[in-house]
């Protein structure tokens, strides 16, 4: 019997190493990786930059609490800041989940202190997801998470599209949470007009708008934002997954840079000399790796073989999805999904399941083109199966 609680319904397969966007198993059979760790390998795997930050900080000091000065995450928070363009101010834990909870204790204390009534509620979308803590699983909007740990705590409202939020808000609405791509929910992006507009709407009403962007952000989608895509000014921004090429790491990003005072809020093991260091090192490859061209021609590259597979396979696929390297293909059927899934890791190739019906690919961001190119090879044989 397993020492491990059943909490994943794990393929029946296993990995001694990796490089780049290629894994091995324990029998040394080569996997192209179109799922980065769900989005986190941003950098791809093993690295060298980034294995040589952290080797060298881990012989010189991991960890002494946020009691005293780190500088790397001084760095890394400062490094944030520049690239996501906004005038904000950095908090770091170590989940998205985490940042997800800061974003909400922020909201909370804003609608404290500021104004005579106590506004606490948060808005967020059916199909959304924001975490696994008792508190983001209610701010989750899909039912079916809400199953067997409650009570909840209170103040969590749904709207069913973007279109519905207007009419839920009340005078104890603080805030409204969305992803600007849904990715647990299907790599379902929103229309950027109607984000635009409503990003407006909440600005005239005092209302907060805040982002979830641990899946879309660190260059997921093409900039380091989605936010700098939709062109949106968001009051609150989470960060996660590609951020620490690895390591652990979350980051809430807030432009209510006094709203904190010591004690509020806090981590042990959160903006730690490791986790930052190596931050800041996957911030830094990919600035340059941006500004050099190659990641556009890489998404440009990657989206031309995903739609060459959508065309071929019209009998498996309804439609394709999302943008940047956050790509989905709707698939007619769960068990066809399910099919495709297990010929994909029996070819080779690692893909990802999205909501009911959704293939998605999150492969590393600097993954090169010979490995877009086997990869898709693989997919095709194992798809030209089902």
């Amino acid at each position: 019997m397993s020492s491990l609680l059943n909490t994943y319904a794990r393929m029946d397969v296993g990995f001694t190493k990796a490089k780049g966007a290629k894994l091995y198993d324990e029998n040394d059979k080569e996997y192209i990786d179109f799922t980065s760790g769900i989005g986190v390998v941003s950098v791809g795997h093993a690295n060298d930059r980034v294995n040589e930050v952290i080797c060298d900080q881990l012989s010189k000091i991991s960890h002494i609490s946020n009691l005293y000065q780190i500088e790397p995450q001084k760095q890394c928070a400062k490094k944030i800041v520049e690239l996501s363009g906004y005038d904000m101010a950095c908090f770091f834990g170590n989940s998205g989940a985490e940042a997800n909870e800061g974003a909400i204790k922020i909201a909370r204390k804003y609608g404290e202190v500021d104004g005579e009534t106590k506004k606490y509620k948060i808005i967020t979308l059916e199909h959304s997801f924001h975490g696994r803590t008792i508190t983001t699983v209610k701010a989750t909007g899909q039912e079916s998470m809400h199953n067997y740990f409650g009570p909840f705590p209170d103040g969590f409202v749904y709207a069913k599209t973007i279109d519905d939020i207007v009419p839920l808000i009340d005078n104890h609405t603080v805030a409204v949470m969305i992803e600007l791509v849904q990715g647990e929910g299907g790599v379902q992006p929103l229309d950027k007009k109607k984000v635009q507009e409503l990003a407006k709407y909440l600005k005239t009403k005092n209302i907060l708008l805040i982002v979830d962007e641990v899946q879309t952000g660190i260059y997921r989608t093409g900039d380091f934002l989605a936010s700098n895509v939709y062109e949106i000014e968001p009051d609150i921004i989470t960060l996660a997954k590609g951020l620490g090429g690895g390591l652990p790491v979350g980051v809430v990003m807030t432009s209510k840079k006094e709203i904190f005072t010591p004690g509020d809020h806090g981590s042990t093991f959160g903006g730690n000399y490791i986790s930052t260091r190596a931050s800041l090192e996957v911030l830094n490859i990919l600035d340059e790796y941006k500004n050099s061209g190659a990641l556009d021609e890489s998404i440009i590259y990657f989206s031309s073989k995903l739609e060459k597979i959508y065309k071929t396979y019209k009998n498996l696929f309804e439609d394709i999805v999302g943008f940047g390297l956050m790509r989905g293909l709707r698939v007619k059927d769960a068990q066809t999904l399910s099919d495709i899934l297990n010929a994909s890791v029996e070819n080779g190739v690692m893909v990802l399941k999205a909501g009911k019906n959704t293939l998605r690919f999150l492969p590393p961001l600097t993954i090169s083109k010979e490995e877009i190119d086997e990869g898709f090879k693989r997919l095709n044989t194992a798809l030209s199966n089902i």
